[in-house]
């Protein structure tokens, strides 16, 4: 167990490489109550919601969830979270858990009063069940039918007799659904679905499987490949960022530097010496420092050591070999394309 954002969280439970073999092989349970949940309510939510966000919130239909960015004046990540289209001029928004405050806050300046921004994360845990066997796992306990149900779409339904907004999104690559209830249910869930996903093979999982889970996919970590002074440009993200609309906070800035370009840019590397390449390690070229290390690990699916880093943009080209300075040795590793694990 480890603090983390103000919560006691378990970094594994049996072992890091058995929990992260059990979600790509058949499913593992996540505690992940630390998340935040913001409610924007109102006649001008959906105004609002675009005009505070990079993509396009308008295409969204009710029930269904999208990829996100809040962004500052100066194009940089205030968070990327997973916005929530509900009935009513309703968005539930998830996000960072070490971001929580932050985020109400840079919301709630931004707000009109045709709109009502709420900080409802002490009302909600959120569970997550993810793996190949998941939606088989869980349809024994709901009568929504999860074959209908598409990727980043939800419903609000009884799990295991606990009242859940049901989402198909996930934080592993794999197939899955995150479970919000409410707090006070959150045991009662968590025990009815270890229960029944005991005989396909599903085991709790920790904030360690989860972190190696994401790398492989190459899902950004805020505070690692994303941050205040990071734009989606940099972190590959243009495609969340949809500059059709008129107007978005950050758009100017965004537009300046897609037209100047990038001066550096997040890749993944694979390491072809021995060795992890950890955050904050540096990269060398002919000498030359030329970037640094966000996230690294040795794949428990690959059996390689990755990592994901900044590089300048010339030095960012698939198959170029570079150097990781790893305690105090240089170590060869190359440009690989993402993501590094595909099922």
């Amino acid at each position: 167990m480890v603090e983390f954002a103000g919560w006691e969280m378990p970094v594994q439970y049996t072992g890091v490489i058995e929990e992260h073999q059990a979600v790509r092989r058949q499913a593992g349970l996540f505690d992940v109550s630390h998340m935040g949940e913001i409610e924007v309510r109102g006649p001008g939510a959906l105004d609002f919601c675009q005009g505070i966000s990079a993509n396009d919130v308008a295409r969204m239909s009710v029930f269904q969830a999208q990829y996100n960015l809040l962004l500052n004046e100066r194009g940089g990540v205030v968070d990327d979270v997973i916005f929530y289209r509900l009935p009513a001029d309703v968005f539930f928004i998830c996000v960072n858990a070490s971001n929580i405050d932050k985020d109400c806050s840079w919301i709630a300046e931004h707000a009109s009063a045709a709109v009502e921004v709420e900080n409802v994360s002490t009302k909600y845990a959120q569970l997550a069940l993810q793996g190949p066997a998941a939606a088989k796992i869980i349809q024994p306990l709901t009568s929504v039918d999860l074959g209908t149900m598409k990727p980043f779409h939800f419903a609000f339904a009884d799990v295991g007799s606990v009242r859940c907004l049901a989402a198909r999104t996930g934080y592993t690559g794999e197939d899955g659904l995150e479970l919000y209830c409410n707090a006070a249910d959150a045991v009662q869930l968590w025990s009815a679905l270890l229960q029944a996903g005991a005989p396909a093979g599903l085991v709790p999982t920790g904030l360690g499987a989860r972190d190696t889970l994401r790398l492989e996919k190459a899902y950004p970590l805020y505070g690692h490949e994303l941050d205040n002074d990071t734009t989606p440009l940099e972190a590959g993200l243009e495609w969340v960022t949809k500059f059709s609309k008129p107007t978005f906070v950050g758009r100017d800035a965004l537009l300046k530097q897609k037209r100047e370009g990038v001066k550096r840019r997040l890749v993944g590397l694979e390491l072809l010496g021995p060795g992890i390449a950890r955050s904050g390690y540096e990269l060398f070229n002919g000498g030359q420092s030329i970037g640094r290390v966000t996230s690294g690990t040795k794949s428990p699916s690959l059996g390689k050591s990755i990592a994901l880093a900044y590089v300048v943009s010339a030095q960012a080209q698939l198959g170029n070999q570079i150097e990781v300075e790893i305690r105090g040795r240089r170590v060869q590793a190359k440009i690989v394309s993402l993501p590094f694990y595909r099922r």
